[in-house]
Formats: C-alpha cells, structure tokens, sequence
C-alpha cells in the first residue's frame, strides 16, 4: 500500500483521461466475508478489497476462531466456514471505523451468544447503532452500551431470543436493516422471521447488494416492497464455492467525474450494467448534468464536450457516490442541490458539514440543511488546504478541485491526511495521479 505524506498538493491539471481499474467494492467484501465465515462449507473469495475496513473484518472473524488464508500475494482469499457458530465465544473486537463491519458482526454476535467487547477508534463510537441494539434487545438480545447509550462500544452477551418478528428504523441507515437480514437465519431455525422497516428505508440499493448476496449463499428472503423482510425457517448459509468481489462502484464516482469535468475519455473497469450496486447509478447523474456515458458489462466511461449544468436532485439511494457531485456541481453554471441526504451526518464524519466548509475554502456559496446542499460555484476556484476529517470521501473527492472544466479552471489543492483513503483505495492517489498526468510522488 501508498505511504502517504502529511499532506499531498495537486498542481492544477489541464486534462483528464485514460483507464482506472477498481478496487473491489468495500459493501460487497465485507458482507461477503462475514457470509463466507457463517456458511457450511469453503469459500474462495476473488479480488476482495485490500483496505483499513476489510482488514479489521478479517482480524475480528480471526479472533473468533474462524480460518481463512489469503492466496500467495493476490487479493484471492479462501474462508472456511463456521457454519453458523462462531468457535471462539469470548473476544475483544476492534472495529476501527468500519460500520460495514461491526453492525452485521454485532447482530450476528448477539444471536450466537457469548461474552464479546466490540468497540472501534474515536469516530466509531460517535456512529449511532442505536436501532439496530433496540432491535435486538426486543427480542431477548443481550447488549450493553459501555460508554454513551446508543453508541459503542458494546459489551454482546448470550441472550434468549424470540425473534420470530422484529422492527427497526430505516431512516437513520440501512446497515441496521442488513445486520438484521444477514443475522436473520441464524434466528430462523424453527419458525420464520419477519423484519419490519419502521418509517421511509433510506439507501435501498444497499439493501438489494445484501439480498443479493444472502441469495448467493443459498438463503432466499421474501420481500413486501420496502417495508417487510421474512426469511422462512430452516435456511442455513452454503458456500457457492467461489465468489468474485466486483469493483468498488462509489470508488468509481471520482474517475467518471474527472471524465466528465475535464474532458475525458476516463474509463473505470471492474463495473458495468450488470453490477449489483446502486451507486452505478451514479452515471445518471452525470448525464442529467451533460456528460456522455458509455457502459460494458465490466466497463464505464465518461467524458464531456462542454460545461457542465447545475443538478437539483435525489441523492438518498447513493449517498456515497453523491458527494462526488457536490465537487463537480464547482463545474456547472448555476447552482446546484443535493437533497435527501441526511445520512451524511451519520457517516465517517458529519459530511454535510465538512463538504460545506472545504467548499467554502475553494470559494463556493453553500447552503446547508439537515438533508441537503446547495452549492453555487464561484467565477474560479480558489487555491484551498482541504481538511479530510479522517474521511476517505473528502480527500477523494477535493482532489477533482485541481481539474480544469470548460468554465472554469482547477485550481492548486492541497489535501491534509491523504492517508484517510486507506479504508476504500490506498492507491487512489497513484491512480487519480495517472488519468490527471501529474506527478505527485
């Protein structure tokens, strides 16, 4: 992996074109490990991503007595599954920041039963996990809170549960609901499950990658639109022998953005029409805001003969991907809203106060609400030292700042932390560095 200094500074880039490989997507890899670790039978998982978030998944199923190898130098590994039951009924977990990780791993820990301490860096226990811990203790679930109710750290003890329904919220994010579903067969041994959403499901197409791959691993969830999940009795996680991690499609953002401001062609591979994430959908945001959009089954490009238009949209089912449009709203004229993205607040930082006052640096007029932004650009963007807040989004997405688009020009960036992006793609840098042609390192 990069090592990163202090800060990186982009020079301004006239241009922005060639091809990216992804990283694999940090959504799929991580539930994909927890399912590979909780079937019957041996998973080989190929091109899992090589990340600060699946590396503390990897150590906590280790420290729960779970086997797994990685492949010589590749980011092939092979998983050898519990089926169902943890060996190792007492650990102290370390999550680090990754709510991919300690939501569903938590859900699964309080239906196992056991004595487990789960907690995480500083960020981690300000990240709510509330409605998910109210979910379960409805049902005989044992979890206490160690420091702020609501929040980890968390203490997982063996319960007695009865969990033939449930209900959680579905607004404040949508890894309480996936904890559930993938913790949900464990539960189902003799009577079915049902889980009901509690008020508006934000970030769907997160919950479609879970039903996706619970459907992999051989259990089936029956779906009443948005509002009801029922898994029926008896199903149990089996191995489907060998899965392939698809790329990350909200790494994806940034690159078909830097196409779409600065001209392009920038093609992304490892994605394509047939992706089982929602932030591909991303692409159409880009092309309501002008830029042309090519797709292959494992491919997209993105390029622009033009300046951009100002967007005024939706963004609750990408909330990721949609902060890379925040950044290339800078290129549009006019200006531009971001709407039903309350989420952001819940997120590695409160991300709706962070993008509002780096972009405030580089001269833009922001608005910011509960759920959404305004960004109005400025007649040229100002030179900026951009704070990270130990969040990979923000250093990946200001470093498109340093572009030049058809109306106005990039400018120097300076981005503090650059090592944040350790969690999604440590090499982001390198590969942002080769489609920009500029030399960082």
């Amino acid at each position: 992996m990069k090592r990163y200094p202090p800060y990186l500074d982009l020079q301004p880039a006239m241009h922005a074109q060639g091809t990216v490989r992804l990283p694999g997507s940090k959504s799929i890899s991580n539930r994909t490990l927890l399912l590979a670790a909780l079937a019957d039978g041996t998973t080989q998982i190929m091109d899992l991503l090589a990340s600060d978030d699946t590396h503390v998944m990897l150590m906590a199923l280790q420290k729960l007595g779970v086997k797994w190898e990685q492949v010589g130098e590749t980011q092939n590994y092979i998983v050898h599954g519990a089926q169902g039951a943890f060996p190792v009924h007492h650990a102290d977990l370390f999550m680090g920041n990754a709510g991919t990780a300690i939501r569903p791993l938590t859900a699964a820990l309080a239906v196992m039963g056991g004595d487990y301490t789960i907690h995480g860096v500083s960020r981690m226990h300000e990240r709510p996990i509330g409605d998910l811990v109210e979910a379960l203790h409805a049902v005989g679930a044992r979890i206490a809170y160690t420091g702020v109710a609501g929040f980890p750290p968390l203490h997982v003890q063996r319960g007695h549960l009865h969990a033939q329904c449930m209900q959680v919220r579905g607004n404040v994010s949508s890894q309480f609901l996936t904890a559930l579903l993938m913790a949900a067969p464990l539960m189902a041994k003799e009577h079915a499950v049902r889980i009901e959403v509690v008020g508006e499901l934000i970030s769907k197409p997160y919950i479609e990658i879970t039903l996706n791959l619970m459907r992999r691993f051989g259990v089936t969830v029956e779906r009443d639109g948005w509002q009801a999940f029922t898994i029926q009795a008896g199903q149990q996680y089996t191995s489907p022998g060998i899965i392939h991690v698809e790329g990350d499609a909200s790494s994806a953002s940034y690159f078909l953005a830097a196409g779409a401001i600065a001209g392009g062609p920038v093609r992304i591979e490892g994605v394509g029409r047939d992706s089982i994430q929602g932030d591909v959908r991303f692409v159409e945001a880009l092309q309501q805001m002008g830029a042309t959009v090519s797709i292959g089954d494992n491919w997209i490009e993105a390029e622009s003969h033009g300046p951009l238009k100002a967007i005024d949209a939706d963004f609750n089912h990408i909330p990721d991907a949609a902060m890379t449009i925040a950044i290339a709203a800078l290129y549009a004229e006019g200006r531009s809203v971001l709407r039903n993205i309350g989420s952001w607040r819940v997120k590695e930082t409160d991300r709706i106060a962070a993008m509002a006052t780096e972009l405030r640096k580089l001269g833009a007029i922001v608005e910011e609400g509960a759920d959404y932004l305004g960004v109005t650009p400025p007649a040229q963007l100002r030179a900026a030292a951009i704070d990270t807040y130990d969040d990979h989004r923000m250093a990946m997405c200001f470093s498109l700042a340093s572009l030049d688009g058809a109306v106005r020009r990039g400018t120097k960036v300076r981005i503090n932390d650059p090592k944040c992006v350790a969690k999604t793609f440590p090499d982001y840098f390198s590969a942002f560095a080769k489609i920009a042609q500029n030399d960082l390192f």
